[in-house]
């Protein structure tokens, strides 16, 4: 049984995280930057890797890059929301003002 590769990349030219399986590309997370604040607005598992978990590897890679650089997030695309507001430790990482605005818990 072999074990694959899985690694997420930013590439920052593009404003996304992407996600490559063997070094293909399985899926990106598309984003935006504000001052101080990420903004994923559109993430996608292209569909010969649906159904695998890949999605959850793509949105927990992307971030927890984000939190290293020191940006708040705001889940603004279903996948990451949904990500967001199942994980306590991820959803310190959504400003307190933003988060009833997106329907997230409040502490």
């Amino acid at each position: 049984m072999s074990s694959e590769s899985i690694e997420v990349r930013k590439n920052a030219a593009l404003d996304r995280f992407e996600l490559y399986v063997d070094d293909y590309l399985a899926g990106v997370a598309a984003y935006q930057d504000t001052a101080n604040e990420r903004a994923f607005v559109h993430t996608e598992i292209y569909p010969q890797h649906e159904g695998l978990g890949y999605g959850r590897k793509l949105v927990q890679g992307a971030l927890d890059q984000t939190r290293d650089e020191g940006f708040g997030i705001l889940p603004m695309c279903p996948m990451v929301h949904h990500f967001v507001e199942s994980r306590p430790e991820y959803l310190a990482l959504v400003p307190q003002w933003s988060r009833q605005r997106l329907n997230l818990p409040q502490n």
